[in-house]
């Protein structure tokens, strides 16, 4: 008998970086870590590149406009929670407007904090990628007992 092939589910995130501090959004309303701070992220469409997803989701989310070739990834996370998944970090180099909550019931609170001092209401998996992304690391797995 042949193993069917895994299909996995993917996401990107991203991190605004800017005089030391990042943007971090509080979820709010999702029904999935509803009060916990997070990136804005989201998962790709079918037939998406993933930069492309990125622009969009922080289009959607923060309102603001991203050049997708001022994109870098700097971490991959193979991650396992109710289903395996592969998370792509990304940073910008720059973008365009000002953030602001773009999507009111899915987020109650938005504003930069210091790299070093996240709040400790953050999505566990996101705080495990900027620790990595502050080390240098490219690729961690994390929900593996």
């Amino acid at each position: 008998m042949r193993n069917e092939r895994l299909k996995l589910v993917v996401a990107v995130h991203l991190f605004l970086v800017r005089d030391g501090k990042i943007l971090l959004m509080r979820r709010f309303n999702t029904g999935w870590n509803d009060g916990l701070y997070s990136v804005p992220a989201g998962h790709l469409d079918g037939g998406e590149k993933a930069t492309d997803a990125m622009v969009r989701e922080a289009k959607e989310e923060t309102g603001l406009t991203i050049d997708r070739s001022r994109l870098e990834v700097v971490h991959t996370m193979h991650r396992r929670s109710e289903h395996e998944r592969i998370d792509l970090f990304f940073t910008a180099a720059d973008w365009q407007g000002q953030p602001n909550i773009s999507e009111r019931t899915k987020c109650d609170d938005m504003r930069w904090f210091p790299v070093d001092e996240v709040p400790r209401n953050m999505v566990p998996y996101v705080e495990a990628a900027l620790r990595n992304f502050q080390r240098g690391v490219t690729y961690s797995e994390f929900g593996w007992q």
